[in-house]
Parts: structure tokens; sequence; C-alpha cells
């Protein structure tokens, strides 16, 4: 004779099942949140805020942007996933989530672990940029004016764990130069520090410095990508003086583990659709950002490679965060 709490316990599986399947064919039915671990201004939050615009349309429920910035990133990213495995939860990914695998050694959560991917959005180059006042035009005689004055550049950066922070220190390992790393609350506070000379240097992600490259108020040394960018056609990469430098950005969304596949499936479309019109990729070109479409499994996978490669980054250049 079958159990009765047995019975109880089949039943309750096969209800959760087909609650699952109702709620994944009905996503969404209420606004979605998209989080954003970083300060309103900086590039996650840019992005974000462009996508969460298009999916709004594609998806007929309003998707908004909420700033949780804090902790390198990580305060907002575990927001997500305590939160409810739904998808109306979800995390604005970027390179943090994997570097702060290897940069905090005591996180309360596994990024690769405790979430799904969804979907890759836009990869785009970082920029050296500093303060006008700093009295160099190139990235060799930035090199040469850190090594004259090795206690006085200040390297600013979106946070520790940043792909900011990560580009500068793997710059520092590749050149020699002295740089103390100022981490701030996301790009925003960062660059105003940085227009205003309280620090002399940035390799900020390109979408939030470049409309401050473009009036003057900073100046871009190089990007970091192994290619010049586009759309800054007269500033070399950083790779014309240091050979074999290269780093990027990368941005995309993931949810919390759990998250029913069907919902993923319909997110991923959402974005790739997105990605795929006209008037989304010259707003995403003119931020410096090439679209990264694909399947939810590309866009793990990404996150996994990255992870490798700044954990060599992390470890080879002693980084801790402040």
């Amino acid at each position: 004779m079958l159990n009765i709490s047995r019975c109880f316990s089949i039943l309750f599986t096969c209800l959760a099942i087909i609650a699952g399947a109702a709620s994944a064919a009905d996503y969404p039915t209420k606004p979605i949140k998209l989080v954003v671990a970083w300060s309103p201004g900086g590039t996650t939050d840019i992005l974000a805020r462009i996508i969460a615009q298009g999916l709004s349309e594609k998806l007929g429920e309003t998707v908004l942007v909420e700033n949780k910035p804090g902790g390198g990133n990580n305060i907002g990213t575990e927001y997500v996933i305590r939160s409810a495995p739904d998808g109306y939860t979800l995390n604005m990914t970027n390179p943090a989530n994997a570097i702060n695998a290897t940069l905090y050694k005591n996180l309360p959560f596994n990024f690769i672990n405790d979430t799904v991917p969804v979907a890759g959005v836009v990869r785009t180059p970082n920029v050296m940029v500093i303060t006008g006042a700093l009295p160099v035009k190139t990235v060799a005689e930035f090199i040469a004016y850190c090594k004259a004055n090795p206690t006085t550049v200040n390297m600013a950066s979106s946070g520790s764990g940043s792909s900011i922070h990560l580009s500068g220190e793997l710059f520092k390992i590749m050149t020699g130069c002295k740089m103390a790393h100022i981490p701030y609350k996301g790009a925003g506070p960062a660059l105003n520090d940085l227009i205003a000379g309280q620090v002399q240097v940035m390799f900020d992600n390109l979408p939030s410095s470049a409309g401050f490259i473009k009036d003057g108020r900073i100046r871009a040394l190089a990007v970091t990508t192994s290619v010049r960018e586009v759309s800054l056609p007269n500033v070399p990469t950083v790779a014309e003086t240091v050979t074999g430098y290269e780093a990027s950005a990368w941005f995309g969304i993931s949810a919390p583990k759990g998250t029913p596949r069907d919902i993923v499936e319909k997110l991923n479309t959402a974005v790739n659709q997105l990605l795929a019109e006209p008037k989304i990729q010259k707003r995403l070109s003119e931020l410096g950002g090439t679209p990264i479409p694909g399947t939810p499994e590309d866009f793990g996978k990404l996150i996994s490679n990255d992870t490798q490669k700044w954990e060599r980054v992390v470890k080879s250049s002693g980084a801790t965060v402040d």
C-alpha cells in the first residue's frame, strides 16, 4: 500500500510542474526588475536602460532598472541570487561577476553555480582615459610619467573587481607602472573625480566615457582591445605600445538558479530580437559596443572563459579588495 505522505508528495510535485508550465506560458504578467549592481551613470546602468526599454516593448510588460550598488558588484548580485527564480528579478551581468569569483575569498555565493545565463547583450572596449591636466598625450608618455612620479598617479575604477579595475591591474603588471587604485561605487562618481583632477587615470568602459571624451573633458590615450575602435579611429590601442595587452568588457542578463527553462528561452529570444533591430545596433555602436546575440549556453561559456582569464590576472597582480 502506497504511503499517504508519499502520495501527497507526488501530488504536490505534479501541481508544481503544472503551475510552473502555466507561469512560463503566461510570462510575464507583471513588471520585471533588471538589477544593476552599480550606481546610475556607469556603463552597466546605461546599457541596462537601453535593453530594459526594448524588452518592455517586446514582452508587453514594463522592465524596470533597479540600482543596488555596493560591495564591488556583490550586493546587487546576491540580491538577485536570493530572489525567487520566477523570471521577475534578473541580473545585468558584467565582468565583475567573473572577476569577483577569485578577487573575493569569502563570497556567500558562487555566481556560475547559483545563476543561469539568459542572454549576451554587448561587448565593449575599455578606454584608457586621463584627466586633462596630466601633461601626457600618449601611452608611452604616460608610462614615462608614472615611472618618474611613482607616488602621484591615482587610478580610479568603478569598484574593486570591475573590468575597469582589472584592466588597470593588467596594465600595471605589463608596464611596471606604480599606480594607487581608488575604487568608487560606480563609473559615474569615478568619472566626476577624473574630470576634476582628483584622480589621474581610468580604464573605463567606453560607453560611460564616450560623451566626456567627445566634449574634451577627459583625454583618451588608448583603447584596450587588440584592434582600434571604429567610433574612435584616431585613438590607438594599448597594444600598439604595450605588446600583447588586451582587455574588454561584456554585458548580458542572468537569472537565479532554478528559473524555468521556458522563461529563460523566452527572454533569450526577446533579447536576440532586440539586438537584431537596426536602431538598437546603431545606439550600441555609438557607445562603442558590438552586439553578442546567441543562446543561453553561448553566454554561459563567455562567463566561464572570462572567469578563468581574470583568475590568472588577479593571482598574478596580487589584487585584493580594498
